[in-house]
């Protein structure tokens, strides 16, 4: 099999979310406020464990009223937006506009940094003639995130599930991205960090490969790799 195009997953793939303490630092200080350090690292470790950080750790325990709507929060913006500032209202912070003014922070390019061989493999596959296309489980436009970070320039398409109302591993989503690029799944290659949601590409008929879900500093090589799988 020729690989001509290449899809990748954006979270945990090409871009990491900042910690939760940067995350919930990041919003005090845009809000003038501050918290004593001991209060500072515990609420994080708290929204951590809630899973209330979009991009970070899966929660802990799911409230039973959260069910239903953490199943689909991909779906779309409000269903995103609701499951986790749910979720974050588990941690009884001291401003309640605190949950939406952290959901507001996650979608902003400050608070995601590129995988630190991402540029180099995307620009490699655009030298080799290889289609590129991100294919994300979100409720929000993450274009300003590739511009802001000068990423944008190699990437030929975007297929984002709050836009088609259909999540990962749902192979319509995968096919919508074959498609945009115009290239039959047999040879496309689907680059991701979540066997659950991006190992859906592999009942289209696409390769699958995945890369480890670690933070910017402990993965500095992990997607050149797929320099190697395209031949």
């Amino acid at each position: 099999m020729a690989i001509k195009g290449v899809l990748f997953d954006f979270s945990g793939t090409l871009f990491r979310i900042e910690s939760a303490r940067d995350w919930l630092s990041a919003v005090l200080q845009e809000r003038g406020s501050t918290v004593p350090e001991a209060e500072l690292s515990r609420y994080a470790d708290e929204l951590e464990a809630a899973g209330a950080l979009p991009g970070g750790s899966f929660p802990e325990r799911l409230p039973p009223h959260l069910t239903k709507l953490w199943a689909t929060r991909d779906e779309s913006t409000e269903r995103h937006r609701a499951a986790y500032t749910g979720l974050a209202r588990q941690v009884e912070l001291p401003d309640a506009g605190l949950y939406d003014a952290l959901y507001d922070r996650h979608m902003k390019p400050a608070a995601w940094r590129p995988y630190p061989d991402a540029a180099e493999v995307l620009r490699a596959l655009r030298e080799r003639g290889m289609g590129v296309a991100v294919v994300s489980n979100i409720g929000w436009d993450l274009r300003p995130v590739f511009r802001a970070h000068g990423l944008d320039v190699w990437v030929d398409a975007y297929v984002l599930s709050y836009e088609h109302g259909v999540q990962k591993p749902d192979v319509r989503l995968f096919r919508t991205a074959c498609e945009a690029l115009g290239q039959d799944p047999r040879d496309v290659l689907m680059v991701g960090d979540d066997p659950a949601a991006d190992g859906g590409a592999a009942d289209l008929g696409c390769a699958v490969h995945f890369v480890d879900h670690l933070p910017v500093a402990e993965r500095p090589t992990g997607l050149r790799p797929v320099i190697g799988l395209i031949g």
